[in-house]
């Protein structure tokens, strides 16, 4: 039955799907105008579900039409769904404020068509993803998916220029591929199970054929849109030409949808089909994202394209939890510390990586350019614009207070009861490896410049202010009390000395080093002062680098990204089928 507060997960989905509609029909200027309007309402219902959901202490529920599953379909909200839907709020709501300069239209101004498409499935974009939050049965979950993604191809090609047009269109193609992965693995279920209700599912499934088959195929598809290596051809061609706001939402937000339903597949549908063998898997390609990612990252001349594969390497960062939350005893996943810090980690992500494209964007809108070699003097010339890109990138370094430092510590707690090692390392190499993009940007925007900085344009204090709260939402998130809705653990701040030496000073150190040895352009080592032994480190991070770009371009190419997603299905689906 319904339970208080469930009205509130129909408001989440309508407030904002309103919205598009009043947009089409109104047109013009009245897309920003009812965009704008609809953040408080939106900001209020996520804080009011999160409420019903504290006070009652279990989940928030509304039966459309008042009817139960499986004749009916349910609307539902777990601890999951509400941190997530906060999340989502939160973030809309900065990318709407930063939006405002570069999207809005002045007074007098002819009505150009970028604008009210941006505003239009930016509020598209906020109804599939809280109705992917709050669904409970895989084809409404499907549907939502869907919705996402047709909302989320656009932001790609807003100038329409050719280029842009073949990222949008690879990106569509691609997750359409995916799409039909999920929706024949729905079909089995159920053919098999006669439900696609979650709850349901859970109770009746069993480890047989059909069932690993269909899981696997799901679980592949979602994968490819989510971007996760090696199935990630589509996202940085999507991020090289879109407009900053659309960056952001889309690393930001968007792979969070089909990920998030990854969690509720595994985690909800699927708990008796997940042996530690499967969790393996999805963990290390995860592994593998975040080295591969954070490489080619460190290779890149451009700023937009260094922080679209920092999204692929952050992207690996949210399927560690499956290794690590496989329970031995119970041989299944279990709801507890792992879980908790994916979801943080996801949280963290999406307001670090929104306050980064947003902090390129203004960058690229000030200077004309967004070349790394190029920045010297930035930071004197837009002082709030590369403190709000320093804060984001120390912030998924892991810096206590911060969320992802939250998250590792869940993730490597449960890597010590688990007796996985091996995920701590990925865990720490990953926060080396962030530190080195990191400092590779600020070494030369702090640098001073060869020549004087000319402005091109004038940023906007709002937008800059917008970025930068993002990243400090992002970097204060760990002294949020998630006790009252995630099992996580308190945080003893008293040893935060020996904390921060740990988790900060380490991974700037190993970064600086990194920034000298794998970019084509190294800081801090001009030619000829070199030694014998740094000219060896600097010849095989050379190589390293080199050979890691090799391999993202031929993951990317389209016949190796379809054989990649067989493959993936085909290995997942042989864990599930024999390593019982």
């Amino acid at each position: 039955m319904s339970t208080d507060g469930g009205l509130l997960l129909v408001l989440a989905v309508l407030v904002p799907a309103v919205g598009v509609l009043a947009s089409v029909v109104l047109g013009g200027r009245s897309a920003r105008r009812l965009a704008l309007a609809a953040l408080p309402l939106g900001i209020a219902i996520a804080i009011a579900t999160a409420a019903a959901f504290i006070r009652s202490g279990a989940p928030v529920v509304y039966l459309l039409g008042g009817w139960a599953p499986p004749l009916g379909v349910a609307l539902r909200a777990d601890a999951l769904s509400v941190v997530m839907l906060l999340v989502v709020a939160v973030v809309i709501c900065g990318i709407a404020i930063y939006a405002g300069d570069e999207l809005g239209t002045p007074p007098g101004v002819k009505e150009a068509r970028a604008p009210f498409t941006f505003w239009t499935l930016l509020l598209a974009i906020w109804a599939s993803l809280d109705l992917v939050l709050v669904s409970a049965d895989l084809f409404t979950l499907y549907v939502a998916l869907e919705l996402l993604t047709f909302a989320a191809v656009p932001l790609v090609s807003l100038d329409g220029r050719g280029e842009t047009l073949r990222a949008a269109l690879r990106y569509l193609l691609f997750a359409l591929l995916g799409s039909l992965f999920y929706l024949l693995g729905t079909v089995l279920l159920y053919g098999g199970y006669g439900t696609l209700d979650i709850a349901l599912l859970g109770a009746r499934i069993r480890p047989e054929p059909v069932a690993c088959t269909a899981a696997a195929l799901m679980t592949a598809g979602l994968l490819a849109k989510t971007a996760l290596l090696p199935l990630h051809l589509w996202l940085p061609p999507a991020h090289a030409g879109a407009p900053a706001p659309a960056s952001a939402t889309l690393s930001a937000l968007v792979i969070k949808g089909s990920w998030f339903l990854v969690v509720r597949l595994w985690f909800g549908a699927l708990p008796e089909l997940s042996p530690a063998a499967a969790g393996q898997v999805l963990g290390g390609l995860g592994a593998a994202a975040i080295v591969l990612g954070s490489i080619v990252a460190l290779r890149q001349e451009r700023l937009k394209l260094l922080v679209a594969y920092s999204t692929v390497a952050q992207i690996g960062y949210l399927f560690l939890m499956f290794g690590l939350a496989f329970e031995p005893a119970s041989a299944r996943l279990v709801d507890g510390g792992a879980l908790s810090g994916g979801v943080l980690q996801a949280a963290a992500h999406a307001t670090a990586k929104a306050a980064m494209f947003m902090s390129a964007g203004l960058i690229y809108a000030a200077l004309g350019h967004d070349r790394i070699a190029g920045l010297g003097g930035a930071a004197r010339a837009l002082p709030v614009t590369v403190t709000a890109f320093a804060v984001a990138g120390v912030a998924l370094i892991g810096v206590p207070p911060s969320g992802a430092y939250l998250a590792k510590d869940l993730l490597l707690g449960a890597a010590d009861q688990t007796g996985q090692w091996w995920w701590a390392i990925a865990l720490q190499c990953g926060a080396f490896l962030t530190g080195g993009y990191v400092v590779l940007v600020l070494a030369h925007a702090l640098a001073p410049g060869t020549e004087p900085v000319v402005m091109r344009a004038r940023v906007s204090r709002i937008s800059e202010l917008a970025a930068l709260l993002l990243a400090l939402c992002s970097l204060l998130l760990g002294l949020f009390p998630w006790q009252a809705v995630l099992p996580v653990i308190a945080q003893p701040w008293n040893a935060l000395p020996s904390k921060l030496l740990s988790s900060a000073v380490w991974p700037l150190l190993a970064g600086a080093l990194l920034a000298m040895l794998l970019p084509r352009r190294a800081v801090w080592l001009p030619a000829g002062a070199t030694t014998p032994l740094l000219g060896r480190a600097r010849a095989a991070g050379l190589l390293s680098g080199s050979s890691a770009e090799r391999l993202d371009g031929m993951l990317r190419q389209w016949p190796v990204a379809c054989v990649s997603l067989v493959l993936v299905a085909s290995l997942i689906g042989v864990m599930l089928s024999v390593m019982r």
